[in-house]
């Protein structure tokens, strides 16, 4: 295609074509700071492409593939084609991904230690991974986690951090001086900005880290917190999957492992103040 993004983000490398300029000019801003791929070799591909050619300039609508696919998915606007880029990257690793098992989890780390959240979209997870890193932890990423399943060590997918609706402000106001994305309108998810992950968190997003506890957060109920016995995680966590059944008998050793070895919370929380404070106490 003819504007081409390569870009490593933790262990994994990407290789984004597009026919539009204006895609690929936003990824050239907001992942500045990030590597190529080693050797300048992706692991993955993402096409962002016109379904038809005068799709470029009539009503341009942004279609993605990759090596991966989903072929009933519907195109999204030009205006929103740094979200559909995003996606495109986010498709391929969960449909692609198999050298380590993925779990769709926000991941912070402070000491070495790694604070896995986990749950239904709408619970938090990229709010709170954002206002923690504003308090210091180092962000490993909003969107995946994967696990390593060899070692069982946690490592860093540190892509930029998707916040909607009201989070935006939130975050915003934590984070005086991050750099932000446009603010995209309109999606189907409602508004959506993306936040640059801190220096902190790029210069070492080729380290990994030791889980030491999984949370599962629920946004607007009462403070509440319980224990998450193991076989409850373990179901809970094979459906924040996209490759367990395909890694086999690698994705169930490591994830028995995983949650027979890191104890595992469910918190509720009625704002961000509380939610921060219930992490803190139990990490």
């Amino acid at each position: 295609m003819r504007h081409l993004k390569l870009l490593r983000i933790g262990p994994l490398g990407f290789r984004i074509g597009s026919h539009w300029r204006s895609p690929v000019a936003a990824l050239d801003d907001l992942y500045r700071d990030y590597p190529a791929p080693q050797d300048g070799i992706a692991d993955f591909n993402v096409h962002l492409f016109a379904a038809r050619p005068w799709r470029r300039v009539l009503r341009p609508s942004v279609h993605i593939a990759g090596d991966f696919v989903i072929p009933d998915a519907a195109p999204l606007p030009l205006a929103q084609g740094l979200l559909a880029a995003e996606m495109g990257m986010n498709l391929q690793v969960a449909l692609g991904l198999r050298r380590y098992l993925l779990l769709h989890a926000a991941m912070v780390e402070r000491g070495g230690r790694a604070v896995l959240m986990t749950g239904i979209s709408g619970a938090g997870k990229s709010t709170l991974a954002a206002l923690l890193m504003a308090r210091g932890w180092r962000l490993m990423g909003d969107e995946f986690a994967l696990i390593d399943c060899a070692t069982g060590l946690s490592h860093a997918f540190p892509r930029l951090v998707s916040l909607k609706n009201e989070a935006i402000d939130v975050v915003a106001q934590a984070l005086p001086d991050a750099r932000f994305g446009p603010l995209l309108e309109g999606t189907p998810k409602g508004a959506i900005r993306h936040l640059v992950p801190d220096a902190r968190a790029i210069a070492a997003m080729a380290v990994p880290a030791e889980p030491s506890l999984i949370l599962f957060p629920r946004f607007g109920f009462e403070a509440a917190e319980r224990p998450v016995l193991p076989s409850e995680a373990f179901v809970r966590l094979t459906q924040a999957s996209t490759n367990y059944v395909t890694l086999a008998e690698r994705g169930f050793d490591a994830l028995t492992r995983l949650v027979q070895t890191v104890p595992a919370r469910a918190i509720d929380y009625p704002d961000a103040a509380t939610a921060l404070a219930m992490v803190e106490a139990l990490a």
